[in-house]
């Protein structure tokens, strides 16, 4: 009885404190995310709208010559399909940080003063 018991009552025990590390590495992801990752999901989606913006500019102004008008469709092509890989990319890290937890820390990193901290106070 003892033994079943125990088999029972052990993820409690064993689950009762974090894994050491778990913060450390929860807010290396955070930092990594706002800093780097994010910021650069935002450059490449710039990158991808101005190469549709060239492509219609392109579309347009060469609208007698077949061959620019083709090139022109391509850059729209490959604009699109930019913007659609960027916006799944983030689509996805955001599911995935809010998946494990991480969204509330990533909104606090964005509005500091919209989680409870005084972003001026020194810890």
């Amino acid at each position: 009885m003892v033994g079943v018991l125990s088999i029972y009552l052990l993820p409690l025990v064993s689950f009762a404190a974090t894994p050491p590390g778990t913060t450390a590495a929860a807010g290396f992801v955070t930092k990594f995310n706002t800093i780097i990752l994010f910021p650069t999901i935002a450059l490449l989606s710039a990158v991808a709208f101005f190469v549709f913006l060239w492509g219609c500019a392109e579309y347009f102004f060469n609208a007698t010559n077949d061959q620019a008008r083709g090139q022109g469709v391509k850059h729209i092509t490959w604009g699109i399909i930019g913007l659609v890989i960027m916006l799944s990319a983030f689509t996805l890290l955001s599911i995935a940080a809010s998946t494990f937890g991480l969204d509330t820390e990533l909104k606090c990193a964005d509005d500091p003063a919209g989680c409870g901290a005084d972003p001026f106070k020194i810890k």
